[in-house]
């Protein structure tokens, strides 16, 4: 009897509906979009914890079917910059593409500010059509060390919100 817990103490009386991106340790409740969202401030964190001076730019296509990714990342704007992550749609695929790419070329020019750039590109299926010459030439050249880049591609099996149907996964191969 002597160790029971009231469940006053289990609960938090501070929790808030920033906790999605500020937490930094303990349990959150978030669904994949806000993970999504969530998942560069947690990557500029560890570099951070680690002794890098990293950045994020994330890029892709306005209204893409990945669950309104875009739409939470303005919605978390405040805490992006806080964490020092660039969000900056693209006016097309592929011209979010290379602009991802170009985030990858910072660490090799001289006097650069960042030792690396975790960049993120989201489309839809029929933009990563649109953005096969850009990912081959990017995945040739290649990432600095302590860069990367996490593509997202939204597809549209029955054609709701595109022009055809369409399945990215084989032009990731």
């Amino acid at each position: 009897m002597g160790n029971e817990t009231s469940p006053e103490t289990l609960i938090s009386n501070s929790v808030t509906l920033e906790d999605k991106y500020t937490a930094t340790s303990g349990k959150i409740f978030i669904n994949g979009t806000q993970a999504l969202v969530r998942l560069p401030m947690v990557q500029m964190r560890r570099d951070r914890a680690a002794g890098l001076n990293t950045g994020t730019f994330i890029s892709g296509y306005r209204g893409s079917p990945v669950g309104g990714f875009d739409f939470a990342l303005n919605q978390a704007r405040k805490h992006l910059r806080q964490e020092g992550i660039v969000f900056q749609s693209g006016v097309n695929e592929d011209l979010a593409a290379t602009a991802v790419w170009g985030s990858q070329q910072v660490a090799l020019s001289p006097g650069h500010k960042r030792d690396g750039v975790l960049g993120m590109w989201y489309g839809k299926g029929p933009g990563v059509d649109r953005c096969g010459d850009v990912f081959k030439h990017a995945n040739s050249f290649g990432t600095s060390p302590t860069g990367g880049v996490l593509a997202i591609a939204g597809d549209d099996h029955n054609a709701k919100s595109s022009t055809v149907a369409h399945q990215s996964d084989h032009a990731f191969m």
